[in-house]
């Protein structure tokens, strides 16, 4: 996959999140700050106005979304996507096109460098309930169809997002809620399942 083709899944990712942004606020609004939805929209554009102007190759870019990234001012969310972002960039190639090897690599450090960060488990109600899956899922890909891989991950990170409404909270303002956040999602799980929502679209 070329350079191109991998920042118009970013970029499609990136829209994918926008698109949601009324609806991630209506579900922090229940048991949070209700600025998820903002935040993420900040997030994604600072994401996809990077991979429009990045030079280089696909480390640069990615390494680009990251830097974008850690400039915002916002909630949780903006160190835990810099830091995933920051995983990708660390096992990417420097060159203008990333192979489905090399594309698995990047996302397994990306959640190897966040799992440091995080903590979280799935069902923990968090956007690792979301990213475990869809990571896992794109790991044991063994076939040779960059679209078959983001969509295998795609699903698994909306079945795991779509899972937290049986959870209760376990991080974050919503814990103090606890089993009262049953029936309702992660908001940031939501966010990272429609990320990847995007990144299947080519």
């Amino acid at each position: 996959m070329t350079k191109d083709a991998f920042a118009a899944r970013l970029k499609n990712a990136c829209a994918s999140v926008m698109a949601a942004e009324a609806e991630l606020t209506e579900i922090d609004s229940r048991f949070g700050d209700a600025d998820h939805g903002i935040t993420m929209a900040k997030i994604a554009g600072a994401i996809s106005t990077a991979v429009d102007q990045a030079e280089g190759g696909v480390q640069s870019m990615l390494d680009a979304a990251a830097a974008a990234v850690m400039t915002l001012n916002g909630g949780s969310a903006v160190p835990l996507w810099n830091t995933w972002l920051d995983g990708m960039q660390e096992a990417a190639p420097e060159g203008g096109e990333v192979k489905l090897p090399e594309l698995q690599a990047l996302f397994a450090r990306a959640l190897e460098e966040l799992n440091d960060m995080s903590g979280a488990k799935v069902g923990d109600k968090t956007m690792m309930d979301a990213l475990i899956p869809a990571s896992e899922a794109i790991a044991a890909y063994e076939g040779g169809d960059e679209t078959e891989l983001f969509a295998a991950a795609a699903r698994a990170a909306m079945e795991g997002a779509l899972a937290t409404r049986g959870f209760a909270s376990k991080f974050g303002r919503a814990k103090s809620y606890g089993e009262k956040t049953i029936g309702t999602p992660d908001a940031g799980a939501m966010s990272m399942a429609y990320f990847f929502q995007g990144l299947a679209r080519p």
